[in-house]
């Protein structure tokens, strides 16, 4: 996984950065004082599918400005991660880990300025063999 990353193509890292759905009606404030942490993709089915880079924060780092009402809560398998979208244009802006419970997993590319197409080779996870699904 990528860690402190402070700039994407040149645009900072804020140590409190802005993050919004498409639309705008959610808008999120994502603590990073260490700039982007974890960065990474995951191979599991919905991963694969949204085809998202993410971060890390603790669940404290998020904070939601405004669209508490459109965010939509979608689980499934062992429903322990939560993850969030906006319910007017469906962009994902975050996620509670199932990897970690006291972690979100944000949106790279919900954040203001940030390009993620720009970060270069992104490591991808193993969500596939997830060890929640190991009997």
């Amino acid at each position: 996984m990528l860690t402190n990353i402070k700039e994407v193509d040149g645009v900072q890292i804020k140590p409190k950065h802005r993050a919004t759905c498409h639309c705008g009606a959610v808008e999120l404030e994502l603590s990073l004082p260490d700039g982007l942490v974890d960065v990474r993709r995951c191979d599991c089915s919905f991963c694969r599918r949204r085809g998202a880079i993410v971060a890390s924060v603790p669940l404290a780092g998020i904070h939601i400005l405004k669209g508490h009402e459109y965010l939509k809560l979608y689980q499934f398998n062992t429903k322990t991660a939560k993850h969030y979208f906006c319910a007017n244009c469906g962009i994902y802006t975050h996620h509670q880990r199932r990897s970690n419970p006291s972690q979100y997993g944000f949106n790279v590319a919900c954040l203001e300025g940030i390009n993620p197409l720009k970060m270069g080779d992104v490591p991808i996870v193993d969500g596939v063999n997830h060890p929640a699904d190991r009997k």
